[in-house]
């Protein structure tokens, strides 16, 4: 009788051992493997380096990435000492910083976007090691946390772009900073609104040939899974309304706030993404590296759909343009979704020297390279 009652526990110890290791092998824990990520031909993948909920990022004259985060309170430098495309250092430069999503560097100084301030640390090749003290650029930001983490850039004008996320779903606030993109000088000062009716940019570029601001924006949730599309616009001009709350898309009218309106109000978007695919980095390619037909076109990193009921997105997209108009939209990589299983979410993309791109995962804790040989 005890051996059988051995051999029964010894069965459900067994049992429960192989339900914990099959559930641990199906847990979206960020583990990827860059071979199961699909390229045109060509193009390969690598591990460029591991860093924590990676970001934005952006890149110092001397060839050392700086990396923002969310969901931790850090900023990370990313040394490659040897030139071989593999992080020889991860240093955390600061800490204690509420969702530091955005990086930007001008003039040897990196600037960090927190929820409501933006810092400056001087001098940052030079003292990332040493915890360096930032100073306050702005700190009168709103502090909601919906949408409140912000990715910025320095356009050609030399001033700092700062999106304001909308607080919430959908909605129409008095603080006309939210929903927009502001912009202000390297130190703070002549801020204003560049563009409103923006849901939620995380990323930006302006075209190499022409300066125009093009930017990504997530589309609003609960219309169901196959509307609104998030949105890549062009902004050629300040002043221009993108159509939220009023209006998703180039013609869905917001069954709360889009009555009265029409179309004609408003910037369409130049492209229609996918819906809830959450679009957030993306990058004009200048470099020499890939082949003469992605010259000036745009890659997207498509974060994924959270709320969908087939999942979307988890990916690296391509708007091929005509001139300064979109002509197709298609998957350049893909992988980090099987099924349901989510191994990797894009977020940011940032051009090497070499003309090389660097893709951060902030679900993998993972910034990869890809690159082109013939």
């Amino acid at each position: 009788m005890l051996m059988k009652i051995l051999g029964t526990v010894n069965r459900i110890m067994l049992l429960f051992l192989i339900t914990f290791i099959v559930i641990s092998c199906n847990t979206n824990n960020g583990q990827i493997n860059t071979g199961d990520i699909s390229l045109p031909p060509g193009f390969k993948i690598d591990l460029y380096a591991d860093v924590p909920n990676a970001r934005s990022m952006t890149l110092s004259e001397n060839g050392i990435l700086f990396v923002g985060t969310r969901n931790s309170d850090k900023v990370y430098a990313i040394v490659d000492n040897n030139n071989d495309f593999k992080a020889d250092e991860v240093v955390v430069l600061a800490s204690g910083l509420q969702m530091p999503n955005g990086v930007a560097i001008k003039e040897g100084d990196l600037y960090v976007a927190e929820v409501n301030r933006v810092l400056k640390y001087a001098n940052i090749e030079n003292t990332f090691r040493n915890s360096p003290i930032p100073e306050i650029i702005r700190d009168d930001f709103p502090t909601i946390t919906h949408h409140g983490w912000k990715f910025i850039r320095f356009g050609p004008d030399d001033k700092l772009y700062v999106p304001v996320g909308a607080p919430c779903n959908v909605c129409l606030e008095n603080d006309e900073r939210f929903a927009s993109i502001t912009r202000m000088n390297p130190d703070g000062s002549e801020f204003e609104i560049f563009a409103e009716g923006i849901r939620n940019s995380v990323g930006f570029d302006w075209h190499p040939v022409t300066n125009e601001l093009w930017f990504t924006d997530n589309g609003r949730d609960m219309l169901g899974d196959d509307i609104p599309p998030d949105e890549l616009n062009n902004a050629p001009t300040i002043g221009l309304h993108f159509g939220f709350p009023f209006w998703h898309g180039k013609d869905i009218p917001d069954p709360g706030y889009g009555e009265g309106h029409t179309a004609s109000e408003f910037s369409l978007p130049a492209q229609e993404l996918g819906p809830h695919v959450a679009s957030l980095g993306m990058r004009f390619y200048t470099g020499n590296m890939f082949p003469a037909e992605y010259k000036n076109q745009i890659f997207i990193a498509e974060h994924g759909s959270w709320n969908r009921s087939e999942k979307i997105g988890y990916r690296i997209t391509l708007v091929r343009l005509q001139g300064n108009t979109p002509i197709s939209y298609e998957v350049f990589a893909s992988g980090w979704l099987k099924g349901d299983y989510v191994s990797g979410r894009p977020v940011d993309i940032q051009q090497l020297p070499d003309g090389s791109l660097l893709v951060s995962d902030d679900f993998a804790g993972k910034i990869y390279r890809i690159s082109y040989s013939n």
